[in-house]
């Protein structure tokens, strides 16, 4: 999706930041909330992935490859956000009482969303970015750091966990 810009040629040659945010941004907001489902915080994600990747903009060789890198900048920053969440909510868990969790909407697109969200992050990244983005396993697997057979793997599980979550859902 990305790349797309720099394939139909509507963007090439030595571009401006302000250039790339334009040609690349909605793309990458679209990857980073369908793994938060925080529109706010994909938002967020994605600036934080354009102030790391500016300093690196003079040593990129081709500009068809700042989708890519912009791809796996914004899974790492993801990645990252719910590992410090995670920690979080252990140390919260313990300073009070457990409290109930908010039952999912009953809406379709929201109920597979909710689904979504209850995977682990490896494997909601994998099916984002395999079914979403329609990345091949190997290029999922560069921007997972892991084999290709991995993202088979990591697809295949997930999608038997959200049936299995889906269909308690209906019940």
């Amino acid at each position: 999706m990305i790349a797309r810009a720099f394939e139909d040629g509507t963007v090439s040659g030595r571009l401006s930041i302000a250039e790339l945010y334009e040609a690349t941004a909605d793309d990458a907001r679209r990857l980073a909330y369908l793994l938060t489902g925080d529109l706010q915080l994909s938002e967020d994600i994605v600036q934080d992935a354009f102030v790391k990747l500016t300093g690196r903009l003079l040593h990129l060789r081709d500009s068809r490859a700042f989708g890519a890198y912009l791809n796996r900048t914004v899974v790492n920053l993801c990645r990252m956000r719910f590992r410090r969440q995670r920690v979080e909510s252990r140390y919260l868990a313990g300073q009070r009482p457990q409290e109930g969790t908010e039952a999912p909407d009953t809406e379709a697109s929201e109920t597979v969303k909710w689904a979504l969200m209850q995977l682990p992050y490896r494997q909601r990244a994998a099916i984002v970015l395999r079914f979403y983005v329609d990345l091949p396993d190997g290029e999922t697997a560069v921007i997972l750091g892991c084999a290709p057979a991995t993202v088979r793997s990591l697809i295949s599980r997930g999608m038997v966990s959200m049936r299995e979550l889906l269909e308690g859902s209906d019940g």
